[in-house]
């Protein structure tokens, strides 16, 4: 029986992506998902895999786009307003039929950013 290893969620998504040999990892950091990036910042390198802190979840997901069209298993991760900014690199990464891991994070609370708080007596 393999030994039962105890991994905080992100961690484990990021691992279970490196053990399904994906080996590109380009990602923006956004909470909640800056801990899947942080761990796949060290993880490529062991396994001789690419990692690249993007400039922007724009950015992110065209290099996925690159990666993927070269052949190589590639992954990026983000929240809620990430994945609204990926949407046209999604829609040509569909359009042209290249395979792709995007995780996307939710964040407690609606999408007003006002948490939940009443706010009118504001």
């Amino acid at each position: 029986m393999a030994k039962k290893q105890v991994m905080e969620g992100n961690a484990a998504l990021a691992e279970a992506a490196v053990r399904g040999d994906c080996r590109f990892f380009a990602g923006y950091p956004i909470t909640p998902q800056s801990t899947i990036t942080e761990y796949l910042s060290s993880r490529m390198f062991e396994v001789g895999g690419t990692f690249i802190q993007a400039e922007s979840e724009i950015g992110s997901v065209f290099m996925v786009q690159g990666a993927s069209a070269v052949g190589a298993r590639a992954m990026t991760a983000t929240s809620g307003q990430g994945f609204s900014l990926m949407t046209e690199g999604m829609s040509m990464l569909n359009a042209q039929d290249f395979p792709a891991v995007i995780k996307r994070m939710s964040r407690p609370g609606d999408g007003a950013g006002d948490g939940g708080f009443d706010l009118r007596g504001v």
